[in-house]
């Protein structure tokens, strides 16, 4: 596919962090890329070779324990590169995958026992939506068994035509990187609000990540975050997790160093006790470590 562009690689040094980070810390969203498994013809970009070695890295300098592989729209439903991630890594990792209608509940339980812990449901991307939207309803109930989450990634705006259906799903939902809001908007920002809602009601998980992806610049500062992180977290702080977004795909202008969104939590979260619930007790408790 010669019309579709091939994103930046990320920083490969990443620089050891600063911050104290507690034993434990989960990086809630990655990726792994490897050329050995085939793209999707269905996709929205190329992506750089960013494999588990080179995951590992960039976690050792952030003292990062765990990880949370999330399936990315390039590969489609074929979740072979975070599987084989996950397996090489034990107890260490959990995975989202992406699935469609003709998976069969023996599959699903099969999943579970590798350390699956959710179905991603990518609306933003193309090739991340492999179910309609009438059917997630029946997904939900079908994973709701097995204690399972949906995730799901929009952009902001579309919020309140979801949030009807959200509200009404049986597993509990959570939503990648600030679901990204316009942070430019503030948070006053009528879809924000109701994410605030959404969250209070507790059945909804925000991933405090990609503030690069919210519209106010790919590098650091981003100052325009901070306030949406503070509203999230006062709105219900058991609720909140935190995720790198490694490799940063459909990048093509910058890439920032993983230290510097690791180091974002001071700014979001400036006491170490409610860094620690956001790093370790809330993705333990979401994805059962």
């Amino acid at each position: 596919m010669t019309d579709v562009p091939t994103c930046l690689a990320p920083i490969r040094d990443t620089r050891h962090t600063t911050m104290d980070v507690p034993p434990g810390a989960v990086d809630c969203h990655t990726h792994l890329f490897e050329d050995k498994y085939p793209l999707s013809p269905n996709r929205g970009y190329n992506p750089p070779e960013s494999n588990l070695g080179h995951m590992l890295d960039m976690h050792r300098a952030l003292g990062i324990e765990r990880v949370v592989f999330t399936q990315p729209s390039v590969y489609g439903t074929d979740n072979s590169a975070i599987l084989d991630g996950m397996a090489a890594l034990g107890d260490r990792a959990r995975a989202v995958i992406a699935i469609d209608g003709s998976i069969t509940d023996e599959e699903l339980a099969a999943h579970d026992a590798r350390g699956v812990r959710g179905i991603r449901l990518n609306l933003d991307n193309v090739g991340g939506m492999p179910v309609e939207l009438d059917e997630v309803p029946d997904l939900a109930r079908r994973v709701a068994v097995l204690g399972w989450h949906l995730e799901f990634l929009f952009p902001g705006p579309s919020l309140p035509d979801l949030a009807p259906m959200l509200r009404e799903l049986v597993t509990p939902i959570s939503i990648g990187h600030f679901a990204y809001m316009p942070a430019a908007e503030g948070t006053d920002y009528p879809p924000f609000q109701l994410l605030l809602e959404l969250v209070r009601e507790g059945n909804t998980w925000i991933k405090l990540s990609g503030p690069n992806r919210l519209g106010v610049g790919d590098l650091p500062p981003w100052p325009e975050a901070v306030p949406l992180a503070h509203a999230l977290i006062e709105a219900n702080p058991d609720r909140m997790l935190w995720a790198t977004d490694w490799p940063h795909p459909n990048k093509f202008t910058a890439q920032p160093n993983d230290a510097d969104l690791l180091e974002q939590l001071e700014l979001w979260a400036p006491d170490p006790e409610m860094r620690r619930r956001i790093l370790v007790d809330n993705p333990e408790a979401l994805y059962r470590f």
